[in-house]
């Protein structure tokens, strides 16, 4: 395999031709492991078909892969780069889908093993979240690359509702201060209703330039809400 430099993985999955080599057994919807051969090399991609989602009662059908998308491209409006290049293809084996940048990790280090030290590294993801609004943040969904040990967060296709869904197992940072280096890509917004027009709708749009603003205001990760589930199920 090739290093997974970000021009190249980015050209590669946005132009490559892809194969599926395998299926994650674990979670509801249809995931498949997929090599994407591009410029004579083979890259690793995880495929996630809109076809293979299972429908929720308050998430548009066909609409996860698409989130996914504004997953990435949130994160990368931030400036935190912690989501894996994700694209969405109209060309898959089983349809139009999502297809991400797959990161080889260790599966066994996760959020409730994490070291006190890695932890400290969260505030990022934690801030990303409220942002996202997501509704599943399990232990398993962070991790470090295993060559660079940069840090990731994967899974976000139940993200970005309109109505609060929050739904982590990240609340070291309850009640604390938002650093200021974090929150300073929070006053560049103006573009955002172009960057997500074509993931998300107006209403979610909104919706996500309203916690950007409250979050400005606050300058301080918020607490679990009173009166809901506040962690997702299962934590990991």
């Amino acid at each position: 395999m090739v290093p997974q430099n970000s021009e190249k993985i980015q050209s590669a999955l946005t132009h490559g031709e892809y194969e599926l080599k395998g299926q994650f057994m674990l979670g509801s919807n249809y995931t498949f492991f997929v090599d994407v051969q591009h410029a004579g090399e083979t890259y690793q991609a995880v495929y996630k078909p809109s076809k293979g989602e299972q429908p929720l009662w308050d998430f548009p059908d066909n609409t996860l892969a698409l989130r996914e998308v504004a997953a990435w491209r949130l994160s990368e409006a931030l400036g935190f780069h912690i989501v894996p290049f994700t694209i969405y293809r109209e060309d898959g084996p089983y349809g139009p889908g999502s297809l991400q940048q797959y990161i080889n990790y260790d599966v066994e280090y996760h959020y409730f093993n994490f070291t006190p030290a890695d932890k400290e590294k969260l505030r990022p993801v934690v801030l990303f979240d409220l942002l996202a609004n997501n509704a599943d943040r399990k232990g398993s969904h962070v991790f470090f690359e295993d060559e660079t040990q940069k840090l990731f967060a994967i899974d976000h296709g139940i993200c970005f509702h309109e109505d609060d869904k929050l739904r982590t197992v990240i609340w070291d940072f309850a009640g604390q201060p938002i650093p200021n280096d974090l929150l300073a890509p929070l006053s560049q917004t103006d573009s955002w209703s172009a960057v997500f027009e074509q993931y998300l709708s107006p209403s979610e749009i909104s919706a996500l330039l309203t916690r950007a603003e409250i979050l400005c205001t606050t300058k301080t990760f918020p607490r679990p809400l009173q009166g809901r589930r506040a962690y997702p199920y299962p934590p990991v």
